[in-house]
Parts: structure tokens; sequence; C-alpha cells
């Protein structure tokens, strides 16, 4: 048969995208930053010709439609999630799929970080703001049918203030809670030991959801809860699917089917969205994003987010409790190279453990800039006896794997060797998030996490006790005031110690195919609001 020139172009480029990368194409970066260019080279084109006809290409009426599947849409995640329980697990992956799709609290965080009613309609607080009231919806259910009522929110609650519960929000949110009281079905009430500001804010994250009392043991691997959505199927190392439930308690979305398909490599997601497998996929910019923003035929919305990358040292080493060589490794770092070249420029310098989208920020880039003399001299006055050998152990993500060469030549320049070990997320998990590496290179989501400074357990086993006596200030405070002057005192605190080296606050890039809307722009949690979702012609 004979193909016209439309039809030529789409199976030259389909080839490209289906078939392996050679290894000169993933020579130089782990990240093909040549797959489409690849594809218009072979045709003569320039890399904006043949994205555009790329997407002219996709287009067509014989090839699939996306948009016709008015009732699904496919999400591709780069890291697949280790627990559905978004109560005991951090991973961002987690709350992707499951907050506010399955899992829901009493309140909500929208895109522009603002909090509004979720199973608690509304809500009133004493005048020193120590008791709350909250009342909940009429006929909540959970997707089993079973009624949501007071007493499970206590339930869940009670559940999260164990020691032992593993919730991430336990110190901050549960263990502020006094008392738990449900006067009746629809009133939960909670007396807290001290002020809040942020409560509204903690109880609309993933750690306050809501779990159903008689399976929150299964919730891990299939979640019982009151979304719009209910779990469907998991399928190890391909997917999650969710279908829309029958008994949400508020208005049905448009969107009936959801699949999240785990796709590791950026240019594996690129494949897949431009053979129309999936519709949607998001991540720190990368070279491989920025040429979508070239073309008109898809959507590119870039946002801002509560991310904190940052390399994280393990201070359980003894040559990174000294603080002089902690010093050093900040100083030796060119952390506005690293946003330029990893991150295509869309980021901004961070010195501390906040964002510039979080309450309370303050700029402290600049406590310790750039300067590998400087970093030379503090070795020296540390004694350390160059080369030094540390392991710098990197998840699969694209600033991690493009951000390591940059650290290694950084690093290199004042005599510090760094030995690159890939991990998979899962070993990832398994391994420096459990303690056990000297430097790895992380994006920290979770907004508002400034206290997990405080607990030496957690995985770089930060131990400082005038910082956790700040903490401690900081949690009592009586007054907005008073509480507004320790966070800037805590910010100054990290910086000055060099507790990790934060290198970059990173914009955020959601691709879509056309007549997808309702994506969220900007990420102050990390949730893919899919009821909010709806495809237009």
């Amino acid at each position: 048969m004979k193909l016209s020139a439309p039809q030529r172009l789409h199976e030259h480029l389909v080839t490209h995208f289906a078939s392996p990368p050679s290894a000169s194409l993933l020579s130089g970066s782990p990240r093909t930053p040549g797959v489409l260019a690849r594809a218009g080279d072979g045709l003569g084109l320039s890399r904006r010709q043949a994205l555009a006809l790329l997407a002219g290409a996709s287009a067509l009426p014989w090839a699939a439609q996306a948009a016709s599947q008015t009732n699904a849409v496919r999400i591709a995640m780069p890291l697949e999630p280790n627990s559905l329980d978004t109560t005991t697990s951090a991973a961002a992956a987690n709350a992707q799929v499951a907050h506010y799709n399955i899992l829901q609290g009493l309140t909500r965080i929208e895109q522009d970080g603002q909090v509004t009613p979720c199973l608690a309609s509304h809500w009133e607080h004493s005048p020193d703001r120590l008791q709350w009231r909250f009342t909940l919806r009429d006929r909540l259910r959970f997707h089993d049918g079973q009624v949501c009522d007071a007493h499970c929110v206590v339930a869940s609650f009670t559940r999260a203030q164990q020691p032992g519960s593993g919730n991430k929000a336990r110190l901050q949110l549960f263990a502020n809670i006094e008392h738990l009281s449900a006067p009746d079905a629809r009133t939960v009430v909670l007396h807290l030991k001290r002020p809040d500001t942020h409560l509204l804010f903690r109880l609309g994250e993933s750690t306050a959801v809501v779990l159903h009392p008689q399976t929150w043991h299964q919730a891990a691997t299939h979640p019982i809860g009151t979304g719009p959505y209910q779990f469907l199927r998991w399928v190890p190392g391909k997917e999650i699917r969710l279908q829309r439930t029958s008994n949400y308690w508020g208005e049905l979305p448009p969107i009936e089917h959801v699949v999240f398909r785990f796709i590791p490599e950026t240019q594996d997601q690129v494949r897949a969205f431009v053979r129309q497998e999936v519709d949607l996929f998001f991540s720190f910019i990368s070279e491989e994003f920025n040429r979508f923003r070239d073309s008109t035929h898809y959507q590119v919305l870039m946002g801002s987010s509560s991310g904190k990358g940052l390399l994280a040292f393990n201070h359980r080493l003894p040559l990174l409790r000294d603080v002089r060589v902690r010093r050093a490794i900040t100083h030796a770092i060119d952390r506005e190279s690293f946003i330029q070249k990893v991150l295509q420029g869309q980021g901004t310098v961070i010195g501390s453990h906040f964002a510039p989208s979080e309450p309370g920020y303050i700029r402290l880039s600049s406590t310790h800039p750039y300067d590998p003399e400087r970093a030379r001299s503090l070795l020296r006055a540390a004694g350390v006896t160059q080369p030094v050998s540390l392991k710098l152990s990197l998840p699969p993500t694209p600033y991690a794997r493009q951000g390591g060469a940059e650290l290694t030549q950084n690093l290199a320049q004042v005599g510090i060797e760094l030995e690159i070990e890939q991990l998979t997320w899962q070993q990832w998990l398994a391994g420096p998030f459990a303690g056990k590496f000297e430097l790895t290179l992380i994006n920290h989501v979770e907004p508002l996490d400034y206290a997990i400074y405080g607990d030496p357990d957690y995985y770089f086993g930060y131990d400082n006790a005038e910082f956790r006596a700040l903490l401690h200030q900081h949690a009592t405070a009586r007054s907005a005031r008073e509480e507004q002057l320790l966070l800037v005192q805590l910010q100054r605190f990290l910086a000055q110690d060099a507790a990790n080296v934060w290198i970059f606050n990173g914009a955020v890039g959601t691709v879509l195919h056309k007549g997808l809307q309702g994506a969220w722009v900007n990420y102050p949690i990390f949730a893919h609001d899919v009821a909010s979702m709806r495809w237009e012609a």
C-alpha cells in the first residue's frame, strides 16, 4: 500500500520511538537528549519542525486518539508506589495515586495552596484556637458501603498518634492533639496542646486521610476510602487501575477509569505519550520535557512546587559529622549551574529546607555561596586527607541521574571523588531511605516538613539537641509573631549548620494531550486530582 507523506512521517517517527535507544544515543547522559532530534534528523528537519510534524501525525484520524476515550485517563508515573497507605509511607508516588482519588481527609489543599472543606463541611474553633469542632458531611460512606462517621475519624487519628504508627506527621500534627472526641456521628472535636497556625493545612495532607477502621491493615495494597475512585487492581511493575465509585458523597467526576502506568525512564514516558499510550506525564524540567514547549499541538503546563532538591548527608559517618566538611561540600557546589544544566534553568536556588512557596520562607542561598577555594580551605582546616572518596546513591529520576554528573565535577575540583551508585526506586527506599548510604541526591516534595531534622532516626540521621530545642520552642509558641520569628531561626540554623546541601526548588512541568482539562498546574502537595479532570472536544 502506498503511504501518504504524513503517513510516512508517522511511520518513521513511531519506528524511532518504538525501537530501543542505541548506545550512541545514551552516551553522556542517562536521559536521551537526542530522541526527538533523531526523529527529525532522519528527514532533514529541525527539532522544532520534527516535533510539530510529529504532533500533526499523531492527530491523524487513523492514529489512536486519547481524547476519544472520554471516560478514561492514563497517567505516566516515573516511580512506582511502595504502598497506598499514605499515612505510613512517605514516598510521593503513593500520594499521587491514592490521595484525593481513593483516600480523603477532613480538609483538602487546592493547587493554589488554599485549604477548603473535604469530609468536613465546616469547622469552628475556640478563641484560643485550642479546641476545634469539625462537622462532617451527611451520608459519607466508604467504597464498601460502610458508613464513615466521626468515630472512624477518631479511630484513624488515634492510630496515627501511636509511637509505632510510622506516620510522618505524628510529631507535628497528631502528637499535638491532647484529646479526640466524637460527641455525635457527625462531629469531631480536637483538643490541642498548643495552637497550630497550619492545622487546617496539615489536616489536608496525605498523612491525615481517614482510613476504614476495619480494613486499615490492607490499606497498603488495597485501600478502601471515601474518595471518588475505588481501587481496582495493581499489577506490580506495570500499573495501578482505579474505577469511579457509585456511592461517592459528592458529585460524580467525568472520568470513569484511571490508569497509573509506571514508566521510570523519561525517554520512555515521551515515547508512550507520543504513541498515545498515556495522556499525561509530569516531571521536574528536563531537556525532553522542554521540547514539547516548542509545539502548539500539546498542552504544556509550567507550575511551582514545594520541592526541596538536596544533597543529603549521612550524619552517622564521622567525616560528615564535621560541620567544616559539610560547609566545604556546600561551597563546592555551583547551584546556579546545576539548575541551568540539569533543570534547564527552571528552578530557584535555596539555602535551607524551605521552598519559596511555603509560608515563612526566607532567602538563605548566600549563606554558603559557590567558592571552591573556601571549600578547599575548610577541608584543610578539618584535617581531611585528600583525595576523599564518597559514594553518591542516586534514585531513578532525571534530576538525580543528570545531577550526579554535575556534582561529580564540582566536588572533584576540591579533591572529593564520588563513586556513583545508580538505584531503582525500591533500592533507594531500602538503602538510603533506611539510612544505608553516604550521600544521596533527592527531592523532598512534602510541604512544611522541617521537623524531620528533629528526628535522629530519620534517614540522614541529623542529631542536634540545639535544633530540637528550637523546634520545641516553635511548637509551643503562643503567638503568631513568636512562631514566625522562631521559624526564621529554624531556617537560619539549618543553613548555618549545613545540615544538608539544599540546591533547588524546581518548577514542575506537565505535558498532556489537547482536550484533557482540569489537570493541576501548581503542586503545593503531590497529588493527581483526577476528579477535576475532563475531556473536551
